[in-house]
């Protein structure tokens, strides 16, 4: 997953940006809301962490910003602001989720998984496809009652390509997801995690498939 931290407490900041990368995560910091308006006109992101009190503005109209031209990223607000009515007026605003700081991370970790599996439909953390099961939660993939680990950029490519099963994603695109841009990375990456993946998908009847040109797909029989 790519996520988008815009927060200006530089400590918190480092802080989430390392939690979030330790579980596999590509993250994207801004310090202010003109540095966040060009890091999504240049890419796309899972999810947003966006503080209110940013030193060019106020993270509500900026969200408000985003609501009315369209862009329906997941957003969960992180703010020091506790009172009920501020809570109310960041998710009348399209907020997914409100964080009040302090906060603990794993908190944080738990808060934005729930988002994500509300935004794509499941109750809970594991999909089922086929003959095998995923859970990223576990970071485990379960073949035929044979559970094998996933390291954690195996398994955050593992959920953009079993997110969209059938679906072609070119290497561009995998890297997008996959990776941040303070992070230097070829395309040569992803061919590394897909090989590793699909030994890790031996004995399913799921493949990845090589589109030859395009990029690669999960498929099923």
């Amino acid at each position: 997953m790519r996520y988008l931290l815009i927060e200006d407490a530089v400590d918190l900041a480092q802080s989430v940006k390392e939690l979030l990368r330790l579980g596999g995560h590509a993250v994207d910091w801004s310090a202010s809301l003109a540095e966040a308006g060009d890091c999504l006109a240049g890419a796309s992101y899972d999810l947003i962490l966006l503080d209110i009190a940013l030193p060019d503005g106020d993270g509500r109209q900026f969200l408000s910003q985003l609501r009315r031209q369209g862009n329906a990223t997941p957003v969960i607000i992180m703010t020091a602001r506790s009172a009920v009515s501020d809570r109310i007026d960041a998710l009348d605003g399209g907020a997914d989720d409100y964080l009040t700081k302090p906060f603990d991370p794993a908190e944080l970790e738990a808060r934005a998984r729930a988002v994500l599996r509300r935004r794509g439909g499941a109750a809970s953390s594991t999909r089922q496809l086929a003959d095998l099961s995923f859970d990223p939660l576990t970071a485990t993939l379960t073949v035929a009652g044979s559970q094998r680990e996933l390291r954690n950029r195996e398994m955050r490519l593992f959920e953009v390509l079993i997110g969209a099963p059938n679906c072609i994603f070119s290497k561009d695109q995998l890297c997008d997801r996959l990776f941040s841009f303070a992070e230097s990375v070829t395309e040569n990456a992803i061919e590394v995690y897909v090989a590793r993946l699909r030994r890790k998908l031996e004995g399913s009847c799921v493949r990845i498939e090589t589109v030859r040109g395009l990029g690669y797909r999960l498929t099923l029989p």
